[in-house]
């Protein structure tokens, strides 16, 4: 699919300087409809596992997350594939060519009182390298009082890895190595520090994310009584991404046995079944 604006130069310039940029008026509003109508239906549905955590002490909301659902359901495979998507983060990366890593669905219900905790992806994922980009579609409005996310400016290209705590709590989610990483400092605390530069959009259905996996990121509350924030989040990699030993029990489909799956770490994961190509540059040799 050809992107309905060129990504200018200024947009990969930000991407590079920020890890994080925001990108409008590139998913047409038959393309947000039509996802939004599949994550509802998933959401109500019995497709998948949803992970649902009500708000502490009665409060009215819950977060709604689940992973995965291109693999296997045809609307998200859709997205994923046929959208600008991959286009967006090839471009931004500088990236003649991508691949689907995996897909995830926010959801934070109105009056969710939850925040979402300050952290960076990579320590999450059995992966290394700076060509991993998360697109993060808003299907609805999206503020900062509806939860939209917040990030620390130019944190990607600090050198610390922060503790992949997940949220709700998980016993034995962290493994190896992550165990000694320190946690993820609470940023908002440092929102009148001057050291500190903090981005945010509102945003539109059909507006987009696009941050670097070492780009820390985290969102308050949705404290709209009237709002659901619904988002979709999709990864993808290339260039010098590398397999790297697990941090967490963080498990894409099909890299159970890494070995049968051709995956050593600090080698590039090229398995075509798992890691399909979904996006190159046709002026570089052809089409995925």
């Amino acid at each position: 699919m050809t992107l309905i604006h060129p990504i200018s130069e200024e947009k990969i310039q930000a991407y590079e300087r920020d890890g994080v940029v925001c990108i409008r008026n590139q998913f047409s509003p038959e393309q947000v409809e039509a996802t939004f109508n599949v994550c509802l239906d998933y959401m109500s549905g019995t497709q998948g596992i949803l992970h649902v955590a009500n708000d502490a002490d009665g409060g009215p909301g819950r977060t709604i997350v689940s992973s995965h659902m291109a693999r296997t359901i045809p609307g998200f495979a859709d997205i994923m594939r046929d959208s600008p998507a991959a286009e967006i983060c090839a471009r931004l990366m500088r990236l003649g060519e991508v691949r689907y890593f995996y897909d995830q669905l926010f959801v934070k219900e109105p009056g969710t009182q939850a925040p979402t905790d300050w952290h960076h992806d990579l320590p999450f994922w059995p992966f290394n390298g700076d060509h991993i980009a998360s697109v993060w579609i808003a299907l609805t409005r999206v503020t900062k009082e509806s939860s939209g996310l917040v990030y620390v400016a130019g944190s990607h290209k600090e050198k610390t890895m922060y503790r992949p705590d997940p949220a709700p709590p998980r016993e034995d989610f962290v493994k190896g190595e992550a165990r000694e990483f320190p946690p993820c400092p609470a940023f908002h605390k440092e929102f009148d520090n001057p050291d500190y530069t903090f981005l945010s959009w509102d945003m539109e259905p059909g507006d987009c994310l696009v941050h670097h996996p070492m780009t820390v990121h985290g969102a308050g509350p949705n404290t709209s009584l009237d709002t659901r924030r619904v988002a979709l989040s999709i990864r993808y990699f290339g260039g010098d991404a590398t397999w790297a030993a697990r941090r967490t029990s963080f498990t894409v489909p099909g890299t159970e046995e890494e070995a049968a799956a051709g995956l050593v770490p600090g080698s590039f994961p090229a398995n075509q079944d798992i890691f399909p190509v979904v996006w190159r540059d046709s002026e570089a040799g052809g089409t995925a």
